[in-house]
């Protein structure tokens, strides 16, 4: 049972990893959304999103992770940037 707590003692470390992680990568997409609004860029990029798609389905085959899982992750965290970029442009 030990084994088992300092496990998830492990986990709770890096799902807060994963959380600073993520709050870094908002932060640097709303900086990004500003840019765009200043440049009349729309804030999505299809090309963009597809390049991401690819890339990080190729790194989750290298590093023996499910791709299809991965890009369904990535989905949700991608659509949470674009929401947040699009928050920030009401915010302006």
């Amino acid at each position: 049972m030990e084994k088992i707590q300092s496990l998830r003692k492990k986990i709770d470390e890096i799902d807060e990893q994963i959380l600073y992680s993520l709050k870094e990568r908002v932060a640097v997409c709303i900086t990004i959304g500003t840019t765009k609004r200043e440049n009349g860029i729309p804030i999505r990029d299809s090309q963009r999103e597809e390049e991401q798609y690819r890339f990080i389905m190729k790194k989750a085959s290298e590093l023996e992770l499910d791709p299809h899982e991965v890009k369904a992750v990535y989905r949700k965290i991608i659509s949470m940037c674009i929401h947040a970029q699009q928050s920030d442009i009401n915010k302006s």
